[in-house]
């Protein structure tokens, strides 16, 4: 093995994710999924081969990888990345009709369930898989989040899928049909690998539906988003260590931010202003520590006004009552809102690590930084700052609501 592949290999992270064989012309030549990418990729150089995984070796120039949260999304990303570039050791796997896949009947309400065997029937057939237990487990995942329909006959009344909140009981006359085609489509992008475009479109919707006063409908798309960023069974696992170490590398962090906290202003016409902190730990909503702000010192339309009462009003209760200040800072807005409240905290004597994420571009601003960050919409790092931003966006705006109903019948 030469020299630069070796020191590539020992570099590989112990995490969830794809690995990708490239030859000297930088084609991808294979594409595997592990638990970890570290273990797995070692294995070639370190064990006995068949003659194919020899030949496959002995042409590999180059390795790369994409993390995961979990091994059962690497699953999903491995499949969908062989279709995409149709590796040429992969090739058997592709052609091998005894790997699992997903159908998705051709029905007015859609089963979704793994089959075998690849039917002219009109279905949409999704893979193939390399492992029926991952994607089993990719399934219960998505269908908490996703309700959908698994039997193979429609029955006459609801089970015990719709009384656990896995099905919307199509069988029993309970599901629109307009929601659940949107859900068997969101269904189809997450298991396309299309999970950062699923985020963006549904980060979009939930801003829409708390614009429209739909809090509800908001919560559980908030609820969808957060599922997605993780894509396993808990956040403290793989999936938040990922999250957490994207956003530490990116912002140049000393250390992983365990706790943020993320600072949002509403106001209308500067009528009822007020601002709002959530609290997140390891990647996790921690609202025992979510606090509201009614703004008290700035009488006119003045964001940077209002987020410098705000945070200076944060972090000196925390400096006054000696509580441990937060890994990182979050501030909704962009370059302006971060000097605005880095200003704040120097004023004050306050030192802690800070970033903003503008709302159009969703542009990142760290301090020290001329230039913003830009990431694509499946970075790890960019999920978890879009669900603290949202969340915070969420709740100020829900108390500015609240403000302004109390205002309305107290004038009554």
């Amino acid at each position: 093995m030469e020299t630069h592949l070796k020191a590539k290999i020992a570099r590989l992270p112990e995490l969830p994710g794809v690995y990708f064989f490239k030859d000297t012309q930088g084609k991808i030549v294979y594409i595997g999924k592990a638990k970890s990418i570290k273990q797995r990729v070692q294995s070639y150089f370190t064990r006995p081969l068949d003659t194919k995984t020899m030949k496959l070796v002995s042409c590999a120039a180059d390795i790369a990888y994409t993390l995961t949260p979990s091994e059962s999304q690497a699953l999903l990303l491995e499949a969908g990345l062989i279709r995409k570039y149709k590796p040429k050791y992969n090739v058997s796997m592709r052609d091998d009709k005894s790997f699992p896949y997903v159908k998705i009947t051709n029905e007015q309400f859609p089963a979704v369930c793994i089959t075998r065997q690849i039917k002219e029937d009109g279905a949409l057939y999704l893979g193939p898989y390399t492992s029926a237990k991952l994607l089993r487990q990719a399934l219960k995942v998505i269908r908490r989040s996703f309700p959908f329909r698994s039997c193979r006959v429609m029955p006459q009344e609801a089970c015990m899928y719709y009384r656990l909140g896995l099905s919307p009981a199509p069988c029993a006359g309970k599901a629109d049909r307009g929601e659940y085609m949107r859900v068997i489509k969101n269904i189809r992008l997450i298991l396309e690998g299309r999970t950062g475009y699923l985020i963006n479109k549904l980060s979009r919707l939930m801003r829409l539906r708390s614009r429209e006063l739909k809090y509800e409908e908001a919560a559980k798309i908030r609820d969808q988003i957060s599922a997605l960023s993780n894509f396993s069974a808990s956040r403290a696992g793989s999936g938040g260590a990922l999250e957490l170490e994207d956003l530490r590398r990116l912002l140049k962090l000393d250390k992983l931010p365990r706790r943020i906290e993320a600072f949002d202003i509403s106001d209308t016409s500067g009528r009822e202003a007020a601002g709002s902190m959530v609290s997140f730990h390891n990647g996790i909503a921690d609202k025992n520590n979510y606090r509201r702000f009614r703004i008290k010192t700035v009488l006119k339309i003045d964001d940077y006004g209002m987020l410098r009462e705000v945070v200076r009003r944060r972090y000196l209760r925390l400096a006054k009552e000696n509580l441990p200040l937060p890994d990182l800072a979050l501030i909704d807005g962009g370059k302006g809102h971060l000097a605005a409240a880095a200003g704040e905290l120097k004023k004050i004597g306050i030192s802690l690590s800070l970033a903003s994420i503008a709302k159009e571009r969703e542009n990142i601003y760290a301090l020290g930084r001329e230039r913003p960050i830009r990431l694509k919409g499946d970075t790890p790092a960019l999920n978890l700052i879009r669900r603290v931003r949202d969340e915070a966006h969420r709740f100020a705006l829900a108390y500015h609501r609240l403000l302004r109903r109390k205002k309305i019948i107290g004038s009554r």
